[in-house]
């Protein structure tokens, strides 16, 4: 008889200033454009809610999200690329949207590059739906790209936002 065994799932936890060197050689992995270590450290100074994914092999995703009057807004999700396409990215928005339900935000927004197709996917899933274009919002090879932004009702389900 032979047992299988399963892999540990990573573990969410609260990123600290220890996690910087290992967030950014994530962001870099996963980005054309990664954010810098001043704005990680900035997000943590001032108050953001800062995660992160942990497995055995080291920090493997994060996500970090602002709450304030009545909304959040989701600032960062990424995962490493050997560990996407698995729910972790998925998992993490959720989290965030419930942590933000409990700041008693009713209302969540973030953007995403109009070349990211598959996080656009994620989030209409998850019941964001498309509210303006902020153009030449994030640096490309080619310039500057559009970011459309999306926001979610976070009183009801999964219901998309309306203003």
């Amino acid at each position: 008889m032979s047992a299988v065994v399963a892999a540990p799932q990573p573990q969410l936890r609260p990123m600290t200033g220890h996690d910087l060197t290992a967030v950014l050689k994530v962001e870099s992995m996963a980005y054309d454009f990664p954010w810098t270590l001043p704005i990680f450290r900035d997000c943590l100074r001032v108050g953001c809610h800062c995660y992160v994914y942990e497995s055995p092999q080291g920090i493997i995703g994060h996500g970090i999200m602002s709450v304030a009057v009545g909304e959040c807004h989701i600032l960062n999700i990424c995962v490493h690329p050997d560990h996407q396409r698995r729910g972790l990215g998925e998992g993490m928005v959720l989290f965030l949207l419930d942590l933000a339900r409990q700041k008693k935000a009713r209302i969540a927004l973030l953007e995403v590059r109009v070349s990211n197709a598959a996080a656009y996917h994620l989030y209409t899933k998850l019941g964001f739906d498309e509210v303006g274009t902020r153009k030449s919002y994030y640096p490309s090879r080619h310039g500057r790209e559009d970011a459309i932004i999306l926001a979610r009702d976070l009183t009801v389900g999964n219901k998309p936002a309306s203003f």
